[in-house]
Parts: C-alpha cells; sequence; structure tokens
C-alpha cells in the first residue's frame, strides 16, 4: 500500500510529538525540522486536532500535543482516519467510482482483505512504539 503524502506527514507530526508528550511544538518548528511546506502541514495539523488526535494551545508558549497519551494511539487508528479521504482503488470510494470491471470483478474482496490485514498490522504498534527523538537543542525555545 503506499501513503498519501498527507498521511506520511501526519504520521511524522504524530511521532515527533510523541517523543516529549509534554512538550508543545509549534507546526513551523516540526514543518523547519521535517522540511515540509508549513501551509501544507497546518492543514494536517488541523485535521488531526478535528479527529481528535491532537490538541493545540493559543497564545504565547502554545502549540500543539498530542490530546491522548502516546501508548493509547495506535498507528492503524491514525492511517485509516488520514487515509479515509484516499481510495485505494476506485471503486473502493464511496460513490464507488467508475470501474469497468464491476459486477464481474475478482479483485475487489482480495484488495478489501490486503487493506484490513495491512491496518490489523498497524494496529499492532503505537505512536509512542515510533516516536521520533528530534534533535532536542535546536527545538528548546
Amino acid at each position: 500500500m503506499r501513503l498519501a503524502a498527507f498521511s506520511d506527514f501526519g504520521l511524522r507530526v504524530m511521532m515527533r510529538l510523541a517523543d516529549n508528550p509534554d512538550t508543545l511544538l509549534t507546526t513551523g518548528e516540526i514543518a523547519k525540522e521535517f522540511n515540509i511546506s508549513y501551509h501544507h502541514l497546518t492543514k494536517v495539523v488541523q485535521d488531526l486536532v478535528r479527529g481528535g488526535f491532537l490538541q493545540t494551545k493559543h497564545g504565547a508558549g502554545g502549540g500543539i500535543c498530542l490530546a491522548r497519551s502516546p501508548n493509547s494511539i495506535t498507528l492503524g487508528e491514525v492511517v485509516r482516519y488520514l487515509e479515509q479521504k484516499h481510495a485505494l482503488v476506485e471503486c473502493f470510494r464511496q460513490d464507488g467510482g467508475n470501474c469497468r470491471l464491476m459486477p464481474k470483478c475478482r479483485l475487489k474482496s482480495r484488495l478489501h482483505k490486503a487493506r484490513e490485514a495491512f491496518f490489523a498490522s498497524l494496529d499492532t504498534s503505537t505512536i509512542a512504539d515510533c516516536a521520533y527523538p528530534g534533535d532536542h537543542q535546536k527545538m528548546s525555545r
């Protein structure tokens, strides 16, 4: 399976924040550390906030942090959430797509099983298991 860049960036944010869950980081700091567009990362962070994975603190000294313990957030739930907008294949789209193979297709059920096995595998690991130890010296304010 190939993850969308949006999901990849979301996982990077989650892994980075999991390294020190009590520390607030800004979107700008994470964007700079990972060389990701600030504007694109802002959209990713907003989506993770909507999904209940991150919370924001506004004002001086504000930033983002995990909304829950990194030990309680599985990779599977994050990837499922972030990838829900991206169909693996056209026939997986909510509107069914415009696949010419339906209804005779024998591939869809196999791809569905493979996708579920992929998610099940990710469900066995937490964000804490994949915490990314950033450069703490650069990140201190």
